[in-house]
């Protein structure tokens, strides 16, 4: 299957491509709005996580547990799904690291001084790592998770919202609410939003 899938705050899912639609949050009362989603291997499903960490499932994605109705130190703002799928990690903005199922604790950025917020999670090919991204473009590398550079302590137009890893895991891209695209290690940059007027801001 190929395509891709939004996530709305209120937890309404938009597909593109064959991918198919298993349900959504969109309609139902949240206590805190959606904030990510992951889908599983086979795209046959995906998860949902609020800011309250808080976890809905749909399609074949299976629940692992969550840090809805616990009492957080900061709000979850990402989620990543394990390789074999069968467990996430939930970040919070002030790098704390939640894991459920099959995914393994390698270490998160919670209790220590931040210059900005965390906004987004990244794994290692195995499993074995995560990158964590603050909104200056810092990078945080946990468990064999190595650091390729980062925009953090460059000036930047916007803030940095996102990130990804390469398929082999020895590299990424940043991703900034302009659209602006920053590669590091093996990640290519086949150009960006960045410096073009946008309706919306990319997050």
């Amino acid at each position: 299957m190929n395509g891709y899938r939004f996530v709305a705050s209120d937890g309404g899912v938009f597909n593109f491509g064959n991918i198919p639609f298993c349900g959504s949050m969109g309609g139902q009362f949240l206590d805190k709005p959606v904030v990510g989603i992951a889908s599983t291997l086979d795209a046959g499903g995906y998860w949902e996580v609020a800011s309250d960490g808080g976890i809905f499932a749909f399609g074949d994605a299976s629940f692992h547990g969550s840090m809805g109705g616990t009492p957080l130190v900061k709000p979850v703002v990402g989620i990543a799904t394990t390789p074999r799928g069968g467990g996430y990690w939930e970040v919070a903005s002030d790098g704390g690291i939640f894991s459920f199922g099959d995914a393994s604790f390698h270490g998160s950025m919670g209790g220590r001084p931040l210059t900005q917020p965390v906004v987004g999670i990244t794994p290692t090919p195995d499993g074995g790592g995560y990158w964590e991204v603050a909104s200056d473009g810092g990078i945080f590398a946990f468990g064999d998770a190595s650091f390729y550079g980062s925009m953090g302590g460059r000036a930047l137009a916007r803030p940095v919202v996102g990130i990804a890893a390469t398929a082999d895991g020895k590299g990424y891209w940043e991703v900034a609410s302009d659209g602006g695209i920053f590669s590091f290690g093996d990640a290519a940059f086949d150009g960006s939003t960045g410096g073009t007027p946008l309706v919306r801001p990319i997050a």
